[in-house]
């Protein structure tokens, strides 16, 4: 019984970072998901101690354009395979939706790994591990405040400087935060840093 307790608390604290993080990549998510404590959370997907996973799945869509949508998906595998991969893609098309991210417990398979990288001309399919969201790291106290500029906001910024986009620091695409924010290659992030004499300093990096 105490596993079970362990196990759905654990995954309550996943469903609010995956909401988090949706919110932070622009899209519009509900506040009573945001603020759902681990009772709420019981009752709605665990009311038996055991979370089915299906029932966490949900779709969002960004707050500036209705038509960017995006379906996050908890499998129950433990391992996931092709089977799995081929049923959201099927989805996503049945739903008219380029955009996925799959919550998987330990691992996904290579042969799953190669649909997803057969898909990403068309649909796009980011893959976490749960216990790499556990804790929110944008939360913790080491990591700045990272802003994604939009392309206008990009090319503002280098004109302003004069610069190529090459000559900025660079964020690998693998990077955690940059994971977490869904960075593309040649995005750009601001880095808001806090700064005891001018009160915050700004850097920006572009994706590689």
């Amino acid at each position: 019984m105490e596993a079970e307790a362990r196990e759905v608390s654990r995954l309550w604290r996943i469903y609010k970072t995956i909401y988090q993080m949706c919110r932070d990549r622009g899209y519009l998510v509900g506040q009573r998901d945001l603020e759902r404590d681990l009772d709420s959370f019981k009752m709605e997907f665990a009311p038996n101690n055991v979370v089915d996973r299906n029932r966490l799945t949900f779709l969002v869509q960004k707050r500036d354009d209705p038509a960017d949508q995006l379906l996050v998906f908890f499998p129950e595998d433990t391992s996931v395979g092709i089977k799995p991969i081929r049923t959201y893609a099927e989805k996503m098309v049945t739903q008219g939706v380029t955009k996925g991210i799959i919550i998987y417990r330990k691992s996904i398979t290579p042969s799953a790994n190669k649909i997803i990288s057969q898909m990403s001309s068309k649909y796009q399919l980011e893959a976490f591990n749960e216990a790499d969201l556990i804790i929110n790291i944008t939360h913790h106290e080491l990591v700045p405040k990272h802003v994604v500029l939009q392309d206008e906001e990009k090319k503002a910024l280098l004109q302003r400087y004069h610069l190529k986009e090459s000559q900025l620091p660079r964020i690998q695409v693998n990077d955690p935060v940059a994971r977490y924010y869904g960075l593309k290659r040649g995005q750009v992030v601001k880095i808001v840093r806090a700064s005891e004499t001018a009160g915050r300093y700004l850097t920006y990096r572009l994706c590689i």
